[in-house]
């Protein structure tokens, strides 16, 4: 029972370590000699690393944060529901204040975006909690043509959209606290946003 116990937290634990992994400061250093740290919005999340790397490095930045929290989110499963959560959102934790990288990390969008894939298959298999959030990310993106817009606006609707969905408190409680998180790390676009100064894509 007691080891029981202490893999569950120690499950916890490699989470935020499997989010702390930057995959951005990675692929910029090994693949183009640059540290996106020094670049852009020095934000080392995927949205900064298709800016400063090229969109095929900001998709696979993308990809591989989202991985990182769908396998984190898997390995706590195993134990329960709970464990499964709480692995979700420790991972997500680590990918904005990440250990390999002084704590400062990125925004919390795509490890965010795992997180609700991982609860639809593993856990709560709802499957309007990833598909809302990506359909109102990708309509605000093409009407407004700003990242930062859309992933607020996309989780705002969802934490709105789980107060009313069937399911466990824990899963409701952890998709409304990724939202505030990405709310807060994105505190500054708000503030240009609100000053219109926000940078919008040129892509889509």
């Amino acid at each position: 029972m007691l080891y029981n116990t202490y893999m569950k937290y120690l499950t916890i634990v490699l989470a935020y370590l499997l989010g702390s992994i930057p995959w951005s400061l990675i692929i910029g250093r090994l693949f183009f000699k640059t540290d996106i740290r020094e670049h852009g919005s020095g934000n080392l999340g995927g949205t900064n690393a298709g800016r400063i790397l090229g969109k095929k490095a900001g998709v696979v930045v993308m990809a591989l944060d989202i991985l990182k929290c769908i396998l984190a989110v898997y390995i706590g499963s195993l134990f329960s529901q709970e464990i499964g959560v709480m692995c979700g959102v420790a991972c997500t934790l680590g990918h904005c204040y990440p250990i390999f990288a002084n704590f400062k990390g990125g925004k919390a969008v795509s490890t965010s975006i795992g997180c609700l894939f991982s609860i639809c298959a593993f856990l709560s298999f709802n499957w309007l909690l990833i598909i809302i959030p990506v359909v109102v990310f990708l309509l605000v993106l093409y009407i407004f043509k700003m990242v930062s817009l859309a992933s607020i606006t996309a989780f705002i609707t969802i934490s709105i959209v789980a107060c009313f969905l069937p399911m466990d408190w824990l899963p409701r409680l952890s998709i409304i606290f990724l939202s505030l998180l990405i709310i807060w790390r994105h505190r500054e676009n708000i503030k240009r946003l609100l000053n219109k100064e926000e940078r919008k894509i040129t892509w889509m």
